[in-house]
């Protein structure tokens, strides 16, 4: 990682939105900007926990080593999000890891600041509970589908979650261009299967192909696939 000028976003950083405003001049005092390249760790499972991370442009994944060759995508953070909060409290260590999916710039807090801004902040603490609250729920949820779910039922929910959570390009695509390895992390599953589950979903038109980019074409039958199997 690369030390840049300071730079921030009030309206969008998870940290500045939710502070006192008089609280801002410290974080700005307090922050450090890096730039990271595509592919880089900023983190990984096992490093001590420093401090913790904003989003400033950009899209990082943060995961989980699954064995030795594979990983579990635990979930992607997008500009304005908070990351590296999972190695808060005891143990001091990151129990994940996360790397740049493109060039990115990230906010760098240390924990100690981070800490008194949770004392200054009310609204920022309240907001970060329920983040966590939320975080968790997902969490639970995944590893649930990964005993329950088909693949081809995970792929489609994963296919939905990147739509919610990034959007569309004006084409329609969904708005992250994942590799399929990448794909197959976040869904839990091996590149081989997934790469046979997105043939099918391209033949019984559900979702159609440009290069990495992905389009849902149904959304309403993909979601039928995604279908909670606790809750029909």
């Amino acid at each position: 990682m690369k030390k840049i000028q300071n730079i921030c976003d009030v309206e969008s950083c998870f940290l500045c939105k939710n502070c006192l405003k008089e609280w801002r001049p410290a974080i700005s005092a307090h922050k450090i900007n890096f730039k990271v390249k595509k592919g880089e760790v900023i983190f990984k499972e096992g490093d001590p926990v420093t401090g913790i991370y904003f989003v400033y442009s950009g899209n990082v994944k943060v995961y989980k080593k699954w064995d030795k060759d594979k990983e579990l995508i635990v979930r992607f953070a997008k500009a304005g999000s908070i990351f590296g909060h999972r190695g808060l409290g005891i143990g001091s260590a990151y129990p994940i890891s996360a790397a740049a999916l493109e060039s990115t710039v990230v906010c760098y807090v240390d924990v100690v600041f981070f800490e008194a801004s949770l004392k200054v902040n009310p609204d920022f603490t309240h907001k970060l509970l329920m983040f966590f609250m939320e975080e968790l729920k997902q969490s639970e949820r995944k590893m649930r589908n990964l005993a329950h779910m088909s693949v081809k039922g995970r792929v489609a929910e994963a296919l939905i979650s990147l739509q919610g959570q990034f959007g569309l390009t004006p084409d329609g695509f969904i708005g992250i261009d994942l590799s399929r390895q990448d794909l197959a992390s976040y869904a839990g599953a091996t590149y081989e299967t997934v790469f046979r589950m997105m043939n099918e979903l391209v033949s019984e038109q559900l979702i159609s192909l440009s290069g990495k980019s992905i389009r849902i074409a149904n959304y309403d039958e993909l979601s039928k696939l995604a279908q909670d199997p606790f809750f029909p």
